[in-house]
């Protein structure tokens, strides 16, 4: 069992966690995941790991509620414990020196680069970081993204907080300013990935992406998180979740991200009629 240390919410529906899992804690990567069940008769899903402590034997989580197991999770309070924490998994990020890395994070993203933007930092990068989401509630850990970026710009959609506009504008300003990128490194919702990579690929950039596609062992073994990258299927658990996002067939894996959509809607729908949860008609029905 592994239980919560600490928890924190950082915005609607975003919650942090801190559960004890030493074993994860000791072997984790930037760039890796867990599979978490939060009880015996469970889905898993795949989380990417925000932060480890070594000393405590912990490892963070950051989880947004938009589905049925997700919901479940926010409802765990400190000293709550779940069965299952399977990990590390997933290829780490190749972090090395390349000179100027531009990160891009788009809302729940910022989790998952956080960790990649330290190591390009401690490896002696210059880090540009841009974060961006639909509104100011939706931006997370900018503080810690600051404390490892050389520079930091942040967008919304709604002009609620930083710049109003898209992520990509932010790239496009500062490209047109003179700035010169030898790297970028994207995470978030699909559709931001993609055009990111779209715009990098016009620019000469190379751009790493982190993938979230169905997942259900983790192993390669079920073959749910598959991917089209180059021309290749490969599997997002055990080929990445890291690939270059110019060689990534992204509406192939949106397409692929609803397959279970009207499921997922199903189950939370219930979940909520049984709890009495408030149920958002926002929520995305293919997110867990």
């Amino acid at each position: 069992m592994h239980r919560i240390l600490y928890k924190e919410k950082l915005g609607p529906d975003i919650t942090l966690f801190k559960f004890m899992a030493p074993d994860v804690a000791a072997y984790r990567e930037p760039g890796q995941f867990v599979l978490i069940r939060i009880s015996d008769e469970g889905e898993r899903i795949p989380i990417t790991i925000a932060d480890v402590d070594r000393n405590d034997g912990s490892i963070t989580l950051i989880i947004q509620s938009v589905g049925k197991t997700t919901l479940e999770l926010a409802q765990l309070s400190v000293g709550d414990s779940i069965p299952d924490i399977a990990g590390p998994l997933g290829k780490p990020t190749h972090i090395q020196k390349v000179g100027h890395v531009v990160c891009v994070g788009g809302g729940i993203g910022t989790a998952p680069l956080y960790p990649v933007a330290r190591g390009m930092k401690d490896a002696g990068n210059r880090v540009t970081s841009i974060l961006g989401a639909r509104t100011a509630d939706l931006l997370i850990l900018e503080d810690r993204m600051a404390e490892v970026s050389d520079r930091i710009i942040i967008t919304t959609d709604d002009g609620t907080k930083g710049k109003k506009g898209l992520v990509t504008d932010a790239i496009s300003e500062l490209v047109e300013q003179g700035e010169k990128f030898d790297q970028c490194i994207a995470m978030g919702p699909p559709v931001m990935m993609k055009f990111v990579c779209l715009l990098t690929k016009k620019l000469c950039i190379p751009t790493i992406v982190s993938l979230n596609p169905v997942m259900v062992d983790g192993t390669g073994m079920c073959g749910g998180c598959r991917v089209t990258v180059g021309g290749k299927t490969k599997f997002a658990c055990v080929d990445g979740p890291e690939f270059d996002g110019h060689e990534v067939d992204f509406d192939e894996m949106m397409a692929r991200l609803n397959t279970y959509k009207a499921h997922e809607r199903r189950a939370l729908e219930h979940y909520s009629g049984e709890t009495g949860c408030r149920l958002d008609a926002s929520i995305p029905g293919g997110a867990r």
